[in-house]
C-alpha cells in the first residue's frame, strides 16, 4: 500500500484529492495538511507517506517550493509529487530544483495521477505532457535559467515592490537584491525594471499580478 500526505490551503480541494486518493488501488491517504508548516509538523510527528502531493501556493503559510525544499532535505525523505493549477517556467523549475519528484496540473485525470504516484513511489520523475512540452521548449529556445531566488524576485519586481520592500520581504540586504537584480537583467537581455517585468511575463518566468 503506498501512503500518501495530502497538502492543500483549501479543505474542499484536500477532501476531493482525498476521496479520489482512497479510490485508487493500493494507495491510501495517511494524513491532511493545510500549508507546508503543517506538512513537516506531521512528518516530525511520526507520519510516514511514501508520496506528498503538494500543492504550490498556499495563501500566507509555507509556499510548496520551500515545502519540498525541507522535505527532501530530511533522512530517507518521501516522494514530493506537485499537484498545482501554475505552470509557469519559474514554478517548475523551482519545484524541480527544490526536489520534486514530479510535476502534474490539477486538471490531470484520476488515472494520471494514480500513476503519477505510483511512479513516484518507485522514485521515477514524472511530469505533466504541458509541463514536459515547457521545458522542452525553454531548452530550444535557449530561454534564460533564473534561478529560484531570481524568480521570486523578479515576480516581487512585477508586484510593484521597491528594492527596500523586497529586502525586508526576503530578509536580505538591498545590496543583495541589487545584485540579483544585475543577474537578472543579464539573463534577460534588459537594462530595466519594465523591461525585465515585460520580458519576464513574454517568456513565462512570471505570472501576471
Amino acid at each position: 500500500m503506498i501512503r500518501v500526505l495530502l497538502v492543500d490551503d483549501h479543505p474542499v480541494v484536500r477532501r476531493g484529492l482525498r476521496a479520489m486518493v482512497d479510490e485508487l488501488p493500493e494507495v491510501s491517504a495517511v494524513g491532511e495538511a493545510g500549508d507546508g508548516a503543517e506538512a513537516l509538523r506531521l512528518l516530525d510527528a511520526g507520519v510516514r507517506p511514501d508520496v506528498v502531493l503538494m500543492d504550490l501556493q498556499m495563501g500566507a503559510g509555507m509556499h510548496g517550493v520551500e515545502a519540498t525544499r525541507r522535505i527532501t532535505a530530511l533522512p530517507d525523505p518521501p516522494a514530493v509529487l506537485i499537484l498545482t493549477t501554475y505552470s509557469t517556467d519559474a514554478d517548475i523549475l523551482a519545484a524541480v530544483e527544490a526536489g520534486a519528484t514530479g510535476y502534474l496540473l490539477k486538471d490531470a485525470p484520476p488515472e494520471d495521477v494514480a500513476a503519477a504516484v505510483h511512479a513516484a513511489a518507485r522514485g521515477e520523475t514524472v511530469l505533466a505532457p504541458p509541463v514536459a512540452a515547457r521545458l522542452l521548449g525553454r531548452v530550444r529556445a535557449g530561454r534564460p535559467a533564473l534561478s529560484p531566488r531570481e524568480a521570486e524576485i523578479l515576480g516581487l519586481l512585477a508586484e510593484g515592490l521597491a528594492n527596500k520592500q523586497i529586502s525586508r520581504r526576503l530578509f536580505i540586504s538591498e545590496a543583495t537584491v541589487k545584485t540579483h537584480l544585475v543577474h537578472i537583467y543579464g539573463k534577460l537581455g534588459v537594462d530595466s525594471r519594465t523591461a525585465a517585468i515585460a520580458a519576464g511575463l513574454a517568456q513565462g518566468l512570471i505570472r501576471p499580478v
